[in-house]
Formats: C-alpha cells, sequence, structure tokens
C-alpha cells in the first residue's frame, strides 16, 4: 500500500512562458517523465497556486507547484528480493546491485520496486518512494545510488546532469592490453570521454590475455563503456552484444561491476564516497583475496 505522497515546486524567474507539461519535466519524483506529468496532470493531482492545473496551464514565473498523489489502499504485489544496503540515511542510500535484474522498467522484477521492501521509509516532510538516481545495465553489477526524498532526488539527478559525481568501474577485457589511457570517440554523435588503466592481466588459452580494467568515465552516455572498449578492441568478457564474433563467453554475465561513487551529499554538504567489493568471479580471474 502506498503512502501519501507530497511534493512542490517553486518556479523560478523565466524569460517567457512555458506549458506546464514541458517545464514540469523532472521537477517532481513521482512523475518524472512527460507521460507520467501528463498522466497526474489529468488526475487532477497536480495544482498551480492552489489552482487544478491542466495539460493547457502555462506558467510566467513565480508560481508554486504541488503534487499530491493519494495513499493508495489497494493491495499490491510485493517485490520480496533482498538487496545489500552499503549505506543509508534520511535522505538517500546506496545498494549493491546484483547481476540480471533491471533497475527499472515495466517489468514486476525490477530494483525500483525491490527497494521499499529493503530501506527506511524516510521520516522527512518530503519523503517519496526510493527512486534510482541512475542506472545500471542488466547484467552490470555493483554501486547504485538511490534518492529517498523529493528534495535529495532532484539534487543528485542535478549531480549527474552537471557531471559532479565520480564515478569508478572496473571490467574484465579481452586481448593484450596494457597501460592507461583516454578514449574520447562520441557515442551515438554526442561527446564521450572515458579514462581506463590496467592494474591486472592474466594469460588465457581461450582468450589470450584477460585484463582488470579500472574505467573513469567523464560522461554517461548509454553503454559508453562497453562501447568504447569494444572500439579499442578489446571488448568486455561476456558482453554479448559489443564483443568479437567467437569470443563471447556465454553463461556467466557481462564483466562489469560499478565499484565507486564520490560525490557532495546534498544535505550535509560534505564529500562522501562508497564502494562496492569486486565480485567473487572477478577475483577468481585474477587470484585477488
Amino acid at each position: 500500500m502506498q503512502q501519501e505522497i507530497n511534493e512542490q515546486h517553486t518556479v523560478p524567474p523565466l524569460s517567457e512562458r512555458a506549458r506546464l507539461q514541458d517545464y514540469g519535466v523532472g521537477i517532481f519524483v513521482s512523475a518524472a517523465t512527460k507521460s507520467a506529468l501528463k498522466k497526474v496532470i489529468k488526475k487532477g493531482y497536480v495544482r498551480v497556486n492552489g489552482n487544478e492545473a491542466t495539460t493547457a496551464t502555462f506558467l510566467q514565473g513565480g508560481e508554486r507547484i504541488t503534487l499530491t498523489i493519494p495513499a493508495d489502499t489497494t493491495p499490491r504485489r510485493i517485490f520480496n528480493f533482498s538487496l545489500g544496503v552499503l549505506y543509508e540515511d534520511e535522505h538517500l542510500a546506496v545498494i549493491n546491485k546484483p547481476p540480471g535484474i533491471q533497475v527499472t522498467g515495466n517489468r514486476f522484477r525490477t530494483i525500483v520496486n525491490a527497494l521499499p521492501q529493503n530501506l527506511q521509509w524516510s521520516s522527512m516532510p518530503d519523503a517519496v518512494k526510493p527512486h534510482p538516481a541512475h542506472r545500471l545495465d542488466f547484467g552490470t553489477t555493483g554501486i547504485l545510488l538511490v534518492g529517498k526524498t523529493s528534495r535529495c532526488t532532484r539534487a543528485l539527478n542535478q549531480l549527474f546532469k552537471e557531471k559532479r559525481v565520480e564515478k569508478t568501474y572496473f571490467a574484465v577485457t579481452i586481448g593484450e592490453m596494457s597501460g592507461n589511457g583516454t578514449i574520447n570517440t562520441p557515442v551515438d554523435d554526442r561527446a564521450s570521454v572515458s579514462h581506463y588503466a590496467v592494474t591486472h592481466s592474466v594469460p588465457s588459452s581461450r582468450f589470450g590475455q584477460l585484463n582488470l580494467v579500472r574505467l573513469t568515465p567523464e560522461t554517461g552516455r548509454r553503454h559508453q563503456l562497453r562501447k568504447h572498449l569494444s572500439g579499442l578492441g578489446h571488448p568486455i568478457l561476456g558482453d554479448q552484444d559489443y564483443g568479437t564474433d567467437g569470443l563471447i563467453l556465454m553463461g556467466k554475465g557481462i564483466y562489469l561491476h560499478a565499484h565507486a561513487l564520490r560525490f557532495v551529499h546534498p544535505h550535509s554538504r560534505e564529500e562522501v564516497s562508497f564502494t562496492s567489493p569486486l565480485p567473487e568471479k572477478f577475483k577468481k580471474i585474477f587470484h585477488l583475496d
């Protein structure tokens, strides 16, 4: 059962009038997309300066927009799926995403649907259903940042948008690879930058050589690291989309792990960092303790 959701937003000065359903995309955690916003407007859940809004409502600047979604007393299916919680406070949480599950989506079996059963409901007045501030691919493991209040989730989204979250990944790559470098090949015609450093290498009878590579992307394009490494001639082990024919490891999943995040906590204003240890399947290849 869902508790009543209340979110508020004050419109800053605008240079020109803006339609609510365009301006409002992303301002509410509980209706973050354009389609979701349109749906709650049509249901009468959105008010502007106390008046019920419509899809034809325009904003001048200075308005107070409120979203109130009433409590849902209809019993819902509960996804009981245990998640490793690395950190949690009233504003945000950090979890360890396992492989083989989507973060969000139309399916029942998602991280989003598992979060309420794994995290404490925030006591803050703008508490909302826990929502991931970013995404990891289906097969990718590791650290995932989650917002627990409307204000914090918006702030986290802004940090990612402004590239103020330092992300570190580890991947196992195929082929003779050494040293470090930077890949700046555009992804989907958009500027993209990834830094890499090989930390360990071992010979492989099947793949020639396997490498443990530390990755620090500056940008966050879809499948950026996978595309960059594949383009370099060193695809990630187990990558069925960007791997080399004949060298794709099946049945083990992709060897890509979100290892660490560093950012300024939106509430405390202090720099924080979190890490997720390497999965055992990584350690086994390189004989790491």
